[in-house]
């Protein structure tokens, strides 16, 4: 076991303080049970780029099941590989335990498994049940030195150490964030090959970061890039619109263009590099440096929207024919092999009908109470501050919908009419007797 470089706290500038507190505790009980415990990964790598990270992610030599019986408000997640999330209210820390390196699958290796997964998949058809399913060879828990190998690039691969404030090395990681490089943990084609999303992250982290390519990395992209289309849609499109929310999206997009990954993602997208596509991703990036933190206001509708909308038919004709219900009309959007969701495009769909409507000079009261109701207002707000050109028109309706929130509601302050009661009468009342006597008296 090869020991680690240790960077002690005199040669680097890295401070609990910039630390989330609650990770450092979490940490603080682990290692007080004797398992070895580090902040891992991009918060060690942005905080030694001076950035603030969006995440504190831990590494552990515990495994979940003892993660758990430390912290009760802990919970297991994933199927490939199990992860414990501890949660602090509306926070959440991710603990991984460390993962064993794994030599390279060989060839006969993967085909005997894919054939075997075939095998299985033809008899439960046959018997009319689901596949079992395989558990992945890499799902092993492993030492730190190990899990440090098996990341994708040298300065995401740091661990700091919270009890001695020092940073252990074992990649030689820190020359690289010294020099802002971004360089492969062993040769670049085996790694992309493994994983393909990997070539996508370099690109991203290069243009987020402000950060160099190594020139062996560079060289492995463009030689495998067609490798990307054999990664999940799903989770694809997860990292397009991480991208759209890095507010670095315009480079990352012009960048994976240039390499050729943007073809294989989404080759609509690809087709559609132009002015119009940049000026829409630009306002986007305004949009998102105003914050320190990812705002809520950025749903995937918007996302979605910056980018196909430049070349996509999204938005309802103004006059349609009868026969020709609203609900009816295709949803005109594709990106490649990515899965756009309806529900996504549909929400889209609602802020660009509002646009017209925010935009009108003359509105009725009612009218403007109406359009507030509407359950995609506030998108449609955000996409006019976004795109609209308009910031006049927005603080109008910011102010409208300040006043009609700090009002009390009108079904509140009306008074309720009192519904009058009705006297009941008593037993015998007005009732008479066979000679005709009032038997009430």
């Amino acid at each position: 076991m090869a020991e680690p470089t240790t960077i002690p706290r005199s040669e680097h500038h890295v401070s609990r303080r910039h630390i989330d507190h609650d990770a450092l505790k979490v940490i603080a009980r682990l290692q007080q049970n004797d398992f070895e415990t580090y902040l891992v990964g991009g918060g060690v790598r942005d905080l030694l780029l001076d950035r603030r990270p969006k995440d504190f992610d831990l590494g552990t030599a515990a495994h979940p099941q003892q993660i758990k019986r430390l912290f009760r408000n802990c919970w297991i997640i994933g199927r490939r590989f199990r992860l414990a999330h501890i949660k602090f209210g509306e926070k959440t820390l991710e603990v991984a335990t460390f993962r064993k390196q794994i030599p390279p699958e060989t060839d006969t290796e993967r085909g005997a498994r894919e054939a075997e997964r075939e095998r299985a998949k033809r008899e439960a058809a046959a018997a009319g049940t689901r596949p079992r399913r395989f558990i992945p060879r890499d799902n092993t828990f492993g030492t730190a030195e190990e899990d440090a190998f098996r990341r994708d690039f040298t300065i995401n691969a740091l661990f700091y150490d919270a009890s001695t404030r020092s940073i252990l090395d074992y990649v030689d990681g820190m020359r690289d964030i010294r020099s802002r490089t971004i360089r492969s943990i062993g040769d670049p084609n085996e790694r992309f090959i493994e994983d393909p999303v990997r070539m996508l992250r370099a690109i991203v982290l290069a243009a987020r970061l402000d950060l160099s390519i190594d020139p062996a990395v560079t060289a492995a992209i463009r030689k495998h890039h067609g490798e990307i289309a054999h990664s999940s849609p799903a989770r694809l499109v997860e990292e397009l619109y991480k991208i759209a929310r890095s507010g670095a999206s315009e480079r990352i997009i012009r960048d994976l263009g240039d390499v050729k990954l943007l073809q294989h993602i989404a080759p609509e997208l690809d087709r559609a590099r132009s002015d119009a596509l940049w000026r829409s991703l630009a306002a986007l990036d305004r949009y998102r440096r105003q914050f320190d933190d990812i705002p809520p206001s950025l749903g995937n509708a918007i996302l979605l929207g910056s980018i196909v909308s430049p070349f996509a038919t999204i938005e309802r004709p103004r006059r349609r024919a009868a026969h020709e219900p609203l609900a009816k009309r295709p949803l005109e959007v594709s990106l490649g092999v990515l899965p756009v969701a309806r529900r996504d495009l549909e929400r889209l769909r609602q802020i660009l009908d509002l646009q017209h409507r925010l935009a009108e000079e003359q509105l009725s009261p009612r009218a403007t109470r109406t359009l507030m109701h509407r359950s995609a207002f506030a998108d449609a707000l955000t996409w006019m501050e976004v795109h609209g050109q308009t910031p006049e028109l927005v603080e109008r309706w910011q102010s409208e919908a300040s006043a009609a929130a700090a009002a009390p509601d009108e079904e509140q302050v009306r008074p309720r009419r009192r519904r009058r009661r009705r006297r009941r009468r008593r037993p015998g009342a007005g009732q008479r007797g066979p000679e005709g006597e009032d038997q009430g008296r």
